[in-house]
């Protein structure tokens, strides 16, 4: 009986075997390659979580959006150039409204609705004044 035919083909089945064995060591090899690289990832967004985390409580609070009314960033701006409290008739005045009762008692509702956002302070009554 000759065998060598049955040699050839166990060879031939070796080689594959042998280059299939390669090449799943080079993947393996890629595989963790790149496991390394995402588990270094992990570990950065880690830390800059804690950093972010760490930092929170250093960083200004970010001011409540003002209502729909063009009023409201003029009155702010009044409030930038004061030099002190202001009142309801002075700010009427600034933003060029007659000093009329329903004038003064719609801007005096805009400056209390600005105290209830917590971006003015009403130290005494009727005096308004730039949240510190």
């Amino acid at each position: 009986m000759n065998i060598r035919p049955l040699l050839d083909a166990l060879d031939l089945q070796e080689e594959a075997a042998r280059a299939l064995a390669d090449d799943l060591r080079a993947q393996i090899d890629d595989l963790q390659t790149r496991l390394r690289e995402a588990e270094t990832h992990l570990e950065h967004l880690t830390i800059t979580r804690k950093t972010v985390i760490g930092l929170a409580d250093r960083l200004p609070a970010s001011a409540p959006d003002l209502p729909e009314h063009p009023d409201y960033p003029r009155i702010l701006a009044t409030f930038n150039h004061a030099t002190g409290p202001l009142r309801a008739k002075d700010v009427c005045a600034a933003l060029g409204h007659e000093l009329l009762p329903k004038n003064v008692e719609g801007t005096r509702a805009k400056l209390k609705r600005l105290v209830k956002l917590g971006i003015l302070t009403e130290a005494d009554t009727g005096n308004f004044a730039r949240k510190q």
